[in-house]
């Protein structure tokens, strides 16, 4: 599914024009990416929580050339971690 597939089955069972729906469902995105740019977890309930993780700086080798060694620097990613409710319907 696609934020536009999103868009318009939102609007069509709720009855709002379109470009609302894609207004709203933006700006939701858009709050989450700045709450984690921030350094804030993101918790939604029976949804799930998107939590920022520190990787650490690593050594890495190149694979065409396994005596190169490469630095890789520490960099922060974001993990998700489903709820229970989406737990519950997805595996069962």
């Amino acid at each position: 599914m696609t934020k536009r597939d999103m868009v318009v089955r939102i609007a069509e069972e709720t009855g709002l024009i379109q470009q609302d729906v894609h207004t709203v469902v933006q700006k939701a995105l858009d709050m989450i990416v700045e709450s984690l740019a921030n350094g804030k977890n993101v918790e939604l309930r029976n949804f799930g929580v998107f939590q920022l993780k520190e990787r650490k700086q690593r050594i890495g080798r190149n694979p065409n050339r396994p005596e190169q060694v490469v630095a890789i620097p520490s960099c922060r990613i974001v993990k998700f971690k489903p709820g229970k409710v989406m737990k519950e319907r997805v595996s069962g």
